[in-house]
């Protein structure tokens, strides 16, 4: 005859102690993941349109570009490439004081020799072809820009005092020549971009990750992204869940940024 299964003891019930240990774990996990690993940044802007739209939330890796340290040997970090997409701090403190926290694409690596002509990146001496990157309209011309580094700078221009000091020592055979350690970064819709072409070089140590795919995107009011105010932000935050539901663009959810 079969011996009857013997039942299995019954296992003891986790307490409301344990419960509540085993929660705030997972909650330390992925305010960690999140915290350390990803941030989200909005696009206030239209500086990268149209790889990134004004209302963009992307989901930023802070990792495989981080500086190397003590962590070097354990974590895969990684070379900055040319023609990728990077969020880093501006190279100079805006009126408040502050690094602003900005997004563009590497256009130049340590060594590499640049200039502009009519809209044209030219790299080391061979035009570029970038898809991503309209050439400047008759209506939206600027001489300064559009031919970079030709034209001497000017602060009227939105240049800034230390590049307008910098920009002359940097230029060789009218090339712009980018320093060790250092990137020259340009917006994809040049016509609306301030970058390095008015600030500077973005130094290895202000690069703080890359943007992977949208998280979530809105359409809502382009607001200053150098600057902006409480107002705009307060105002920003207000139209995203206003319009939560009649703005939102849902196509671009989980879209990949390249």
């Amino acid at each position: 005859m079969r011996r009857k299964a013997e039942k299995d003891p019954e296992r003891p019930r986790e307490s409301l102690l344990q419960q509540a240990s085993s929660n705030c774990a997972l909650i330390i996990v992925v305010l960690f993941t999140f915290g350390f690993l990803f941030q989200n940044f909005l696009i206030p802007s239209s500086s990268m349109a149209s790889t990134l739209l004004v209302g963009d939330h992307v989901l930023v890796e802070r990792i495989s570009l981080a500086p190397g340290g003590q962590w070097s040997s354990l974590l895969p970090y990684q070379q900055v490439h040319r023609d990728e997409v990077i969020v880093f701090h501006k190279p100079v403190l805006d009126p408040d004081g502050e690094y602003t926290v900005l997004v563009k694409r590497v256009i130049g690596l340590p060594g590499d020799r640049i200039h502009l002509r009519n809209g044209v990146v030219w790299l080391n001496g061979v035009p570029q072809n970038e898809p991503w990157a309209a050439l400047p309209t008759a209506a939206a011309a600027d001489p300064y820009a559009d031919n970079f580094p030709a034209l001497p700078p000017s602060m009227d221009a939105g240049v800034t005092a230390s590049w307008f000091v910098q920009l002359p020592e940097s230029i060789r055979g009218g090339d712009v020549v980018v320093p060790p350690d250092s990137y020259f970064v340009m917006g994809d819709n040049r016509e609306r971009s301030l970058d390095s072409r008015f600030w500077g070089f973005v130094p290895r140590e202000n690069i703080l990750g890359r943007p992977v795919f949208v998280l979530w995107s809105i359409d809502m009011p382009e607001i200053d992204e150098v600057n902006p105010s409480l107002a705009q932000s307060a105002e920003s935050t207000a139209w995203s869940l206003l319009h939560f539901l009649d703005k939102t663009r849902w196509s671009r959810t989980f879209h990949p940024i390249r």
